[in-house]
């Protein structure tokens, strides 16, 4: 078994762990604990290049901060009470190592529609927690929204360029110096990232509802089931597409 393929069984192992410890019939504390930050440490071992951080491409560089940052957020988060806002902090900046990451292969709201679509799904989510949401949590609240949309926004903004652009599809040659790619290699990458992208909208925007608005049933399998897809689908294009000129 590759090294990939190793992790990718390991990384869902510890998913279905945290998510069984998680659920109302099982409610095993002490699971969650150990398995729920060990997903996300397997996800970040996957996106690591050969060679360690001093070979990475800024691009990876970005992801893996990234990952770090959402690391230090599930483990906040393992409180939720205190490590709420903590673990919000670290989040919106895992955001913006991710937005930095999307704008390294193509230019910030390069396509407007993705940005105005995802807006409008913002905008949704908020009127649905504004409400709940009371006093000094409401900035931050905003802010994070705000900053996972435009993350969202730019991942599909990379799958637009990508699919539009057919020398975006053609052989290239990545930042670390990565070696051909078949044509239509980048379009499938982009495409895995702005699946990553909404997959992470939902999940958070799940998390934010159960939390403040209205219980929902078997919120642990949806939201961590998506918020690990995420993870797994950005960790995974920041190895495999190559670096397009930006439009």
């Amino acid at each position: 078994m590759s090294r990939t393929r190793a992790l990718d069984a390991a990384i869902l192992a510890s998913a279905l762990l945290a998510i069984a410890g998680s659920s109302w019939a099982l409610a095993a504390p002490a699971l969650v604990f150990a398995c729920k930050p060990l997903a996300t440490v397997l996800i970040l071992a996957r996106a690591w290049p050969v060679g360690g951080w001093r070979v990475a491409s800024r691009v990876q560089r970005f992801v893996l901060a990234g990952l770090l940052l959402s690391l230090v957020g599930d483990v906040a988060l393992l409180w939720p009470k205190q490590g709420f806002l903590p673990g919000l902090v670290a989040f919106l900046l895992a955001h913006l190592c991710y937005i930095g990451a999307f704008t390294r292969r193509v230019r910030f709201a390069a396509r407007p529609l993705a940005f105005a679509c995802y807006a409008v799904v913002a905008f949704g989510v908020l009127a649905v927690l504004w409400p709940h949401v009371r006093g000094a949590l409401r900035v931050p609240v905003l802010a994070y929204v705000v900053a996972l949309a435009a993350m969202a926004s730019q991942a599909a903004v990379l799958w637009l360029v990508a699919r539009g652009d057919p020398g975006v599809a053609q052989a290239a040659r990545g930042e670390a110096g990565a070696a051909q790619v078949e044509r239509g290699g980048a379009a499938a990458a982009a495409r895995l990232v702005a699946i990553g992208g909404a997959l992470f909208l939902c999940s958070d925007a799940l998390l934010a509802i159960n939390r403040f608005a209205v219980p929902l049933p078997a919120a642990s399998l949806w939201i961590l089931a998506t918020y690990w897809s995420a993870q797994w689908c950005i960790a995974r294009w920041s190895n495999a597409a190559p670096t397009p000129a930006a439009p």
